[in-house]
């Protein structure tokens, strides 16, 4: 268990990044040695609306599915307690959003090339975007957000070839850098 007390920052640990850059996997992975919650926008979605965001998109449009996002980070940053929240990779193109993000903890941006994210993320049904040319959707959109999630982000970590134990144990080594805390796996 990780001392929340002496690691204030860290007592919540968001993630953020592109679809297929780690966030569901590590956070499972840090809320496994922490003992933390793992909120993750995706469920929130799911849970609040019934539907999954590539059902969303082709129902309602992008404006939608940013709004239904964006309230499942809200929902996700006002757990009580510390908590592991990952991120839906487009809040970061709002800037209330950006906002909630940066305030809600230490900020972890997980990043990986365009044709890794494109070959992890092509085939899970609830992902949108991916239909037409995945690794082209990823370029430009890393394009687009790579300086959002560089202005807010405390830790940046390439996820290229690293599992989910080295991520988890990457931003907890950060975190006790940070905050020296007392962690135990």
């Amino acid at each position: 268990m990780t001392d929340v007390e002496s690691m204030p920052r860290c007592a919540r640990i968001v993630l953020l990044g592109m679809m297929g850059s780690g966030k569901s996997s590590i956070g499972r992975a840090l809320a496994d040695r922490t003992g933390w919650p793992f909120v993750d926008n995706d469920a929130l979605v799911l849970r609040a609306t019934g539907r999954t965001a590539r059902e969303i998109l082709a129902a309602e449009g992008e404006a939608a599915l940013r709004e239904a996002e964006s309230d499942a980070l809200r929902a996700g940053a006002s757990v009580d307690g510390p908590a592991i929240v990952a991120t839906a990779a487009g809040t970061v193109l709002d800037p209330a959003d950006r906002a909630v993000i940066h305030g809600s903890g230490f900020v972890v941006w997980l990043t990986a090339p365009a044709e890794v994210l494109a070959g992890r993320a092509v085939g899970a049904a609830h992902r949108p975007w991916l239909d037409e040319d995945p690794v082209g959707w990823f370029r430009a959109a890393l394009e687009e957000r790579a300086s959002l999630y560089g202005e807010i982000a405390d830790l940046e970590i390439d996820t290229n070839a690293m599992d989910p134990a080295e991520g988890a144990d990457a931003i907890l080594r950060a975190c006790s850098a940070v905050a020296p805390a007392t962690i135990e796996s």
